[in-house]
This record gives structure tokens, C-alpha cells and sequence, in this order.
């Protein structure tokens, strides 16, 4: 994954700050200016910490750190105490909801994310996010995922071909073929050259134009396995990639079937918030 600059979590920090206001009305009305304080960041719910950097950011914009107890990808107990807000009371307060945020969302996707790596352990396959993140949060979110030892698949849609059913459409539309546009992307210095496929004759005219992965989706563990054998027999070394419908009760299944990476947008689009909380002391 790229990782992101310095700035760019900085960015995230500051546009998360942004939608509480320019003034805490309530704190200026309550804190003693300059009055500090410590606070302890709580996982009451427990899972995978994910968002640390993002939660940094906030803390500093806010004058306050936070001292961490556990890193991004700590499995921690229910109620555990994972790092400690210090800072001007007013700053802590501040900070408080907007870290939060970005420490419950990054966690639950880590924490769900985990779960499935557990779950096809001893297979070899890989577990994978998708584009159904949520906007301008997509580094966030693919982090939790990295966080949840899961792998990056395509960040955005400069870097990787990934034909699907609507392009299958455009190109018969236009008069053009599969091999012609994957040899385009070769030529252009594209490596990862991704298609979609519904059909055995899809299959073979992906294997035949150089595809370096197919993408099963929304078919059963019993056919990915027979499509991936023959999609290996006439282009050994391609990989092969399930999607749709795959949840824990079944992704053992599809990871047994041969699928080398299995693609699950519900970490992503439908992820249940960690919970944390930050208790202030005095």
C-alpha cells in the first residue's frame, strides 16, 4: 500500500476537526483556560486497534499527544487501555469526539478483517478489500484492513486494469476485443490486468489475452474451483480471485476451493464500529 504523507493524515485530522466548528462553546464556557490533563483511551469492546496515525493528527492539532500502549495491529481485551490523551483539558475535549471517529472506524474494519484472516488460516489465500469505502476515507479504511492482516488490492483506477461486466459491454459496443485492450495496457507499462468473468467463454478469452487475474463473482466454492483449475491449465501461474456473497460461515470454503485472494467489500461499506472511549482524570 502507499502509505499515506504526513500531510495527508493531517489533512484527514484537520477536516475531521473541521465539522465540530471553529469554537468549543460548551468547554469555553466550563474550563478553566490552560487547566491540564490526562485521559485514558479506552477499547471497551476490544478487537484490533487500527488509526493510530490519524488519531495522532488530531491530538496535535488540538495541543495535546497521546502516549500508545499498543500499535496499529494489537489485538487488545475488552476494556483494555490502549494509550493515553495528554494535553490542555480544553484541547483533550476537542480532540475527543474527532479521534474517536477515526479509532472506532479503522478498528472495526481491522477487527472484521481479522476474523476472516482467522478463518482461512493454513490456506494461502489472501484476504482483500474493494473501492466500496467510504468517501475521502479510503486510506482510513484500507489501513484497518492492512491493520486486520488483510492485503491491498486496487486503491484507486489509475493503477490496474479490472475489466467488469460493464466494460465487457463497452468493448463489443465499440467493435473491440479483450486482447486488444489488455495488449494497450501492457504497452502503456500496466502490469496488473484484472478481468472479470461470468462465462466459460469469458475465461478462455481472458486466459488467451494475457490476463494476469480472473475475478470469480457470485459463483459457488464448487465452481471457482473448477473455473480456476482450467484457467490455470491454459495460463499457468494466473491468479485467481472470488468475490460476491462470500461472508465468514463460507469464505473457508471459497479459500479452499484455490481462490489465491478473496475480495469482501462488506469490510468496508458495512463495518460495525469498535467501541472506545476517552475517560478524562483528574
Amino acid at each position: 500500500m502507499t502509505i499515506p504523507t504526513d500531510f495527508q493524515v493531517a489533512e484527514l485530522a484537520l477536516a475531521a476537526l473541521a465539522e465540530d466548528g471553529d469554537r468549543d462553546l460548551t468547554s469555553d464556557m466550563t474550563v478553566e483556560p490552560g487547566l491540564p490533563a490526562d485521559a485514558r483511551i479506552e477499547f471497551r469492546s476490544g478487537g484490533v486497534l487500527a488509526g493510530a496515525p490519524y488519531a495522532d493528527a488530531v491530538a496535535r492539532a488540538c495541543d495535546c499527544a497521546i502516549g500508545w500502549h499498543v500499535a496499529d495491529g494489537d489485538e487488545v481485551a475488552a476494556g483494555a487501555v490502549v494509550g493515553t490523551l495528554n494535553g490542555p483539558l480544553a484541547g483533550v475535549l476537542r480532540a475527543e469526539r474527532s479521534l474517536l471517529n477515526l479509532l472506532q472506524r479503522a478498528s472495526g474494519i481491522a477487527t472484521a478483517t481479522r476474523a476472516y484472516v482467522h478463518a482461512v488460516t493454513g490456506t494461502g489465500c489472501r484476504i482483500l478489500h474493494t473501492r466500496k469505502t467510504a468517501p475521502a476515507l479510503r486510506v482510513l479504511d484500507v489501513a484497518g484492513v492492512v491493520a486486520g492482516g488483510g492485503g491491498v488490492h486496487r486503491l484507486d483506477l489509475s493503477h490496474a486494469v479490472m475489466v467488469k461486466d460493464n466494460h465487457w459491454q463497452a468493448l463489443a459496443r465499440g467493435g473491440r476485443t479483450l486482447a486488444d485492450a489488455l495488449a494497450r495496457a501492457r504497452a502503456a507499462g500496466v502490469q496488473a490486468l484484472y478481468v472479470e468473468v461470468e462465462t466459460p467463454a469469458q475465461l478462455d478469452e481472458a486466459c488467451a489475452a494475457g490476463a494476469t487475474r480472473l475475478l470469480i463473482d457470485n459463483q459457488t466454492p464448487a465452481m471457482v474451483r473448477a473455473w480456476g483449475a482450467e484457467a490455470r491449465r491454459q495460463s499457468p501461474g494466473i491468479e485467481i480471485e472470488a468475490t460476491g456473497g462470500i461472508t465468514l460461515d463460507n469464505v473457508r470454503a471459497y479459500a479452499e476451493s484455490g481462490a489465491d485472494y478473496i475480495s469482501i467489500g462488506a469490510l468496508t461499506h458495512s463495518v460495525r464500529a469498535a467501541d472506545l472511549a476517552v475517560e478524562v482524570r483528574f
